[in-house]
């Protein structure tokens, strides 16, 4: 095992037996890779904004040993083209400065990732801001133009990162086809202090995956092409999303739901999140199984707080506080607009969804 794995399992290790966090959770982050190092400006990258850096980028990664290592992005604007797109390997970690911008190039593609991750493993992505082309797209069909794509991988750490204004999401996970048409999942992937604002499809999609934890991040302001939400979680026919914690996020002013749990989702948990403002509502399950919305602030929601639809199982609501959720009826003799108390609406179809009574209403 190389050194900084070593020390990163050790460290894991005491705070999960000092009870101060699961041991699950900590050994989530333990990224494996070596001791090389590149710097992107010594393969050409110029920083400008002007200048293509896309090859430049792919080089620096490519220039790695065998065992893996860190590429550095001192602080720049990076004009990166998505259509080819940077393509990150396993046993890496890709550090950007606090002053890195990834420009987005326009294209008129309908599928183009700014850093994609296919079929790695080990891999983190921290720093800096991707940028996303939607104002100046070229085309107007599809709704793939990602700021991260993670496809078919494990052990991927995403953070401290700021995406927006992407064509389609601003980070994406799920599974990848390999031979015969088999769907490999992505596996223990952590989104963690990610701020992905403006985007026009989702701001976190997280489709046929296993082990997937989002941590204190915000997903705002999603609005162009459905479902529009700040994080769906819905993964494609032919597998299912399990064991995902939501968990201390900041879900606000998406055109569609806040949180979507979308068919083929079991073991998913929503946990201490703030969760306001969404058109759609706070958080919207449908054809899930075997999942937990607890300790949330769901208020001013447009739709209603928490949508339970058909086809949806073993749903638990818990220690969350409700206000001003749900369609407005009108207007008060006052003039002023009254506020809707649709808190909670379940379809008579969804089965053992309980209500817990240390839910809070404040209206």
């Amino acid at each position: 095992m190389p050194d900084i794995a070593r020390r990163r399992f050790s460290q894991a290790l005491l705070l999960a037996t000092s009870g101060m966090v699961p041991f699950a959770a900590a050994w989530a982050a333990v990224r494996e890779r070596g001791g090389g190092a590149q710097d992107v400006r010594r393969h050409g990258a110029r920083g400008d904004g002007t200048h293509d850096d896309t090859r430049a980028f792919q080089a620096a990664i490519d220039a790695l040993p065998a065992d893996g290592g860190t590429v550095s992005v001192p602080s720049g604007d990076y004009l990166i083209d998505p259509v080819v797109g940077v393509k990150l390997r396993s046993r890496m970690h890709l550090a950007m400065a606090p002053g890195v911008r990834l420009l987005a190039k326009p294209n008129a593609a309908e599928r183009a990732y700014v850093l994609n991750a296919h079929r790695v493993s080990d891999v983190e992505i921290s720093g800096g801001r991707i940028i996303g082309e939607r104002e100046a797209h070229k085309g107007t069909t599809g709704e793939w133009g990602h700021g991260v794509m993670i496809r078919g991988s494990e052990r991927v750490t995403v953070r401290d990162l700021h995406v927006s204004h992407c064509w389609g999401d601003g980070i994406s996970i799920g599974g990848a086809k390999v031979a015969a048409g088999t769907i490999v999942p992505s596996r223990d992937v952590v989104i963690e202090r990610v701020q992905s604002v403006g985007n026009r499809r989702q701001g976190l999609t997280i489709g046929r995956s296993r082990g997937v934890r989002v941590y204190d991040c915000e997903f705002n302001d999603t609005a162009g092409t459905l479902p529009a939400c700040g994080i769906d979680v819905e993964p494609d026919a032919g597998d299912i999303a399990q064991d995902i914690l939501i968990e201390r996020c900041v879900v606000r002013g998406n055109r569609g739901a806040g949180v979507q749990l979308y068919k083929r989702v079991t073991d998913a948990t929503v946990r201490d999140c703030l969760i306001e403002g969404n058109r759609g509502h706070g958080v919207l399950a449908l054809g899930a199984n075997d999942c937990t919305i607890e300790g949330n602030r769901i208020r001013r929601n447009g739709l209603g707080g928490v949508g339970v639809r058909p086809g949806t199982r073993e749903v638990t609501l818990a220690r969350n506080e409700f206000a001003d959720n749900g369609p407005s009826p009108g207007r008060a003799k006052d003039g002023t607009p009254r506020r809707g108390k649709r808190h909670v609406s379940i379809a008579e179809s969804a089965v053992a969804i309980h209500v817990n009574a240390d839910n809070r209403y404040l209206d």
